[in-house]
């Protein structure tokens, strides 16, 4: 019995990866923006529809920021224990260079040479950083095949 592992797609599997970890924090970082019931009646003409629904604004409202914010957390946790089963190398530069709140103005010669101890090479980063895009998309199923 043979397993081979697949081959990715190495540009749209790094642009699905980055794009993961763009979600995570917006979501991480960002605060869920509640929705709120409008209690003021409108001006507009409103032509009847299908008399046989009601609908419960309030209850949608509630079930949408219920369901949100949990989608939210879920999404989340989910990441981090991906990336916390990753190994250390790979585990420090997607924190430091994708994870953190200040990953949109780090730049990756920001983490090669300044987030490591000892400072590696541009060549090695790169490596690491395949390694890690290649089973962070395979753990969370987003992998792009050729």
């Amino acid at each position: 019995m043979s397993f081979d592992l697949p081959e990715l797609d190495q540009k749209k599997t790094k642009e699905a990866v980055e794009a993961a970890l763009e979600k995570y924090r917006i979501f991480k970082y960002l605060e869920f923006e509640e929705r709120e019931v409008s209690i003021t009646a409108s001006s507009e003409e409103r032509f009847h529809g299908p008399t046989n629904t009601t609908t419960d604004q309030t209850a949608q409202v509630a079930i949408y920021n219920a369901d949100q914010r949990e989608y939210r957390k879920s999404y989340c946790e989910r990441i981090e224990r991906a990336v916390k089963r990753l190994p250390p190398m790979e585990r420090t530069l997607l924190e430091e260079r994708y994870m953190c709140e200040e990953a949109e103005y780090l730049t990756d010669i920001n983490v090669y040479c300044f987030k490591f101890k000892p400072p590696i090479s541009q060549r090695t980063y790169i490596k690491f950083r395949w390694r890690a895009f290649y089973k962070l998309s395979l753990s969370l199923n987003i992998a792009v095949t050729k």
